[in-house]
């Protein structure tokens, strides 16, 4: 599409305004799909290289904050946020030479909602270090509401009194329902009520990838 001499080319999800000084005029211009998407209702967020680079980040900003590693311990929630768990560990034996303790937490008997299932799922909770006066880093793919983190912490809780709990995810998606927020963010995007993020990983998934998928 050419308007002033110039070409202007919209993808599928964005709309421009043509000129500051017109009337409001926007425009959907469908043209070859960009890398990033994959079809009208998926859209890559992140792909593999971008999923490494984030959990690099995130990895550099947790030494940082602490200080180094002295007391730090890793936690993933199942399923997902123990693979992720499992690379920062790595990623930080890499930088720091020092291998962090790591924990497998299930927190399907700490949901809110756990009365409303019919047959809940409930897998197994490895921690085999000592959680009291401990610094624990939480680790999730996916932040949204909130809870999950909270069933997480109240699981913790049960089993020991750190002196810090982190919360490290791949995606905050946004839209709390409790006052809680990650100190570690891979990538924050805003979902809408239509929308879903999906988290791939290559451990289960094949691949490293994060996607926005329309529903409706």
């Amino acid at each position: 599409m050419m308007f002033l001499g110039k070409r202007v080319t919209v993808s599928w999800w964005s709309r421009r305004k043509i000129a500051s000084n017109a009337p409001p005029v926007w425009i959907i211009v469908h043209t070859k799909p960009s890398p990033w998407v994959i079809n009208e209702m998926e859209r890559i967020l992140l792909d593999d290289k971008a999923v490494e680079r984030s959990i690099n980040r995130i990895t550099h900003e947790i030494i940082e904050r602490n200080h180094g590693t002295k007391n730090l311990g890793l936690i993933g929630i199942r399923t997902r946020g123990v693979y992720l768990a499992n690379r920062i560990r790595d990623k930080v034996l890499e930088i720091e030479g020092i291998e962090l303790p790591l924990g497998v937490l299930d927190i399907t008997m700490y949901r809110d909602d756990i009365s409303k299932l019919k047959t809940p799922e409930i897998k197994k909770t490895d921690i085999r270090f000592d959680l009291n006066n401990a610094t624990i880093i939480l680790v999730d793919d996916v932040i949204y509401t909130g809870r999950t983190t909270r069933a997480a912490m109240d699981a913790i809780m049960d089993i020991g009194r750190p002196k810090k709990i982190q919360m490290a995810v791949l995606v905050d998606r946004g839209l709390r329902e409790l006052p809680i927020r990650p100190d570690y963010i891979g990538i924050f995007h805003s979902i809408a009520a239509e929308e879903e993020v999906l988290v791939k990983l290559r451990e289960i998934d094949g691949k490293d990838e994060v996607v926005l998928l329309r529903t409706a």
